[in-house]
C-alpha cells in the first residue's frame, strides 16, 4: 500500500514538474498532476498487481488520462491538451526507447529493434487509448444533446 502511495506521489509531482516546464496556467498545475498520477496508477495496477500485458494497462492507463483530462477541461472550461500533455509524461515509454537506443550504440541490433518496436506499441496504445476515449465521449455527448434538443422541440 506504501509502494501505490509512492508512485501516485512521485508520478503527480512528474505531471506536475512538466506541466510547469510547459508553463501551463498556475491554476492547472495540480489538475495536471493528479491526472497523471491517475493514469500511472491504474498501468501500475494492472501492470504489477495484476500482472496484465503492458499495453493493455498502458491502453487503460490513456483512459483513464483522458478520462480525467475531459473532466478538468469542463470544470476548468480550460483547453484539454493542457491536462492531457501533462499528464502524459508518466506513462510515455522513455525507458524502452532509451533502451532502444543504447542497443544501437553498442552495435546490438536485434535487441534495438525489439526494445524499439515495444516503445512504438505501448506509444500506439497510449495513442488509441486518448483518441478512442475522447471519440466515445464525442459521441456520447452528441447523443445527448440530440435527446435534450429534441425533447425542447416537443
Amino acid at each position: 500500500m506504501s509502494n501505490i502511495i509512492l508512485q501516485f506521489i512521485f508520478s503527480f509531482f512528474a505531471s506536475f514538474s512538466f506541466g510547469i516546464l510547459f508553463n501551463i496556467p498556475r491554476k492547472h498545475l495540480i489538475a495536471s498532476g493528479v491526472t497523471g498520477a491517475c493514469a500511472w496508477l491504474t498501468y501500475y495496477i494492472l501492470f504489477n498487481a495484476l500482472e496484465i500485458d503492458p499495453l493493455i494497462a498502458n491502453f487503460a492507463g490513456a483512459i483513464m488520462l483522458t478520462s480525467f483530462s475531459i473532466f478538468f477541461t469542463k470544470k476548468f472550461h480550460a483547453p484539454m491538451i493542457v491536462f492531457v500533455t501533462c499528464g502524459l509524461i508518466p506513462l510515455v515509454p522513455g525507458g524502452k526507447a532509451y533502451e532502444a537506443v543504447r542497443n544501437i550504440v553498442e552495435s546490438d541490433y536485434s535487441k534495438a529493434l525489439d526494445a524499439g518496436f515495444q516503445a512504438a506499441l505501448i506509444s500506439f496504445s497510449i495513442a488509441m487509448g486518448i483518441i478512442l476515449t475522447e471519440m466515445f465521449y464525442e459521441i456520447f455527448r452528441n447523443i445527448s444533446k440530440r435527446g435534450r434538443d429534441n425533447t425542447h422541440a416537443s
